[in-house]
This record gives C-alpha cells, structure tokens and sequence, in this order.
C-alpha cells in the first residue's frame, strides 16, 4: 500500500513530462506559425508565413526554438500532472472524490505552479528564438546559446516577462482542462457497467473535447 503512494507521484511525472514532449514536437510547427502570427507589424496569415519560412529556411526553419518548447513542455506537463495529483488529494472528500468546483481549484494551483516553474521561461526563449530566426542575420545559434545570451544581457528576470499573465493563462487553462476531463469522463462513466474501463479511443476523445473547450475559453488570456 506504501510502496503505491510512494510511486504515484513519480508515475504522474514520468507520464506527463513523456505526454508533454511528444505533444509539442509533433504540434510544434502550429506553434511556430502561432506564434509568428502574433507578433506585431505587418500582418501575416499562416499559410504566408509557412510559404515564407519554408522558402527562405526549409522544413526545419518551422521547428525554430522547438528544443526550448519540448524541453519546457515537458517540465510544464509533468508539474502540472504532479501538483494536480497533490492539490486533488488534499482537496478530496474522505472517500476520494472530489467536486466540480474543488477540481476546479485544484487546476487552477496547478496551472499556476507550472507558469511559474516551466511555463514561462520556456515560452520566453522560444518566443525570442522564434522572432530571431526571421532575421535576415539571426543572433542566437540555437537553445543553449540563445538562453545565455539573453540572460547575459536582460538578466534572469529576461526570462520571467509576462510571468503573472502567464499565471493567469495557465491557471485558467488547467482549471478548465482537468475540470471539463473529469466532468465529461464520469458522464461517461455513468452510462458504462460498474467496474467497466473506457476504451481508448472514448478517453482520447474526452480529452480532445476538454482541449477544444480550453483553448476557446482561455484564447483571450493567450
């Protein structure tokens, strides 16, 4: 009973830090063009800027920062899994359950732990990566040297911009993710036999819907 206790936590954090680091190479070059899409100037639509970088720096012009994106996403997952599991436990009633709104809450701590450990300096350098990499002259070669360069020049606080925004994004987006993922797999749940597991493909889809609705009630915060 011990040794279980004991392993759930490493569990949570080798399974969501492995989840995180597929999840953003195989998603990255969305992210790239999402990301150039956002910078200010002259708008640019993504079909454009795929042409743009494909042209000028071939496929692997679209993977731009993506070292900094999965190693950060997968710190990002595994705390965000690691700290939900923690604060759910605390949270839970005397038999295990939890409500809507304490997963809700859950989340949100969640969220904010992985904002303030993961999120942000991980975004920041693949953001500065990103936005360098379309200059005709870039000045950073790559992760390890890009990161010294701008703590060289801004500090250690140069990674941490947008930290409290970030905060907020990331708390809402776990919020909502863990909360609408247990509220739609226990629907599910109800209709099944007792003891019965969900198919794979049934959670792959409860968890598409929960992303779906995550990042149309977040974008704003984005």
């Amino acid at each position: 009973m011990s040794v279980q206790k004991k392993d759930k936590p490493l569990h949570s954090l080798f399974a969501g830090a492995t989840a995180g680091a597929i999840e953003a190479f195989i998603t990255y070059p969305t992210e790239f063009v999402k990301t150039r899409s956002q910078f200010g100037g002259q708008k640019e639509g993504p079909i454009a800027i795929i042409k743009d970088t494909v042209k000028k720096r071939g496929i692997t012009g679209l993977y731009s920062g993506c070292t900094a994106l999965v190693i950060g996403n997968s710190a990002k997952a595994g705390v965000r899994f690691l700290t939900y599991d923690y604060f759910k436990h605390k949270l839970s009633d005397s038999q295990g359950k939890i409500s809507a709104p304490r997963s809700l809450l859950a989340g949100l701590g969640a969220g904010m732990m992985e904002a303030i450990l993961a999120v942000t300096p991980s975004e920041t350098i693949k953001t500065k990566l990103i936005d360098d990499a379309k200059r005709p002259d870039p000045q950073y070669r790559g992760l390890m040297h890009g990161t010294a360069s701008i703590i060289k020049q801004e500090g250690i606080f140069g990674v941490y911009r947008g930290l409290f925004p970030v905060m907020m994004r990331q708390g809402a987006n776990s919020a909502v993710r863990f909360t609408t993922y247990a509220t739609l797999k226990q629907l599910v749940q109800g209709t099944a036999r007792p003891g019965q597991p969900l198919p794979s493909a049934i959670t792959f889809g409860i968890g598409g819907i929960a992303g779906l609705v995550t990042v149309y009630t977040t974008m704003p915060l984005e």
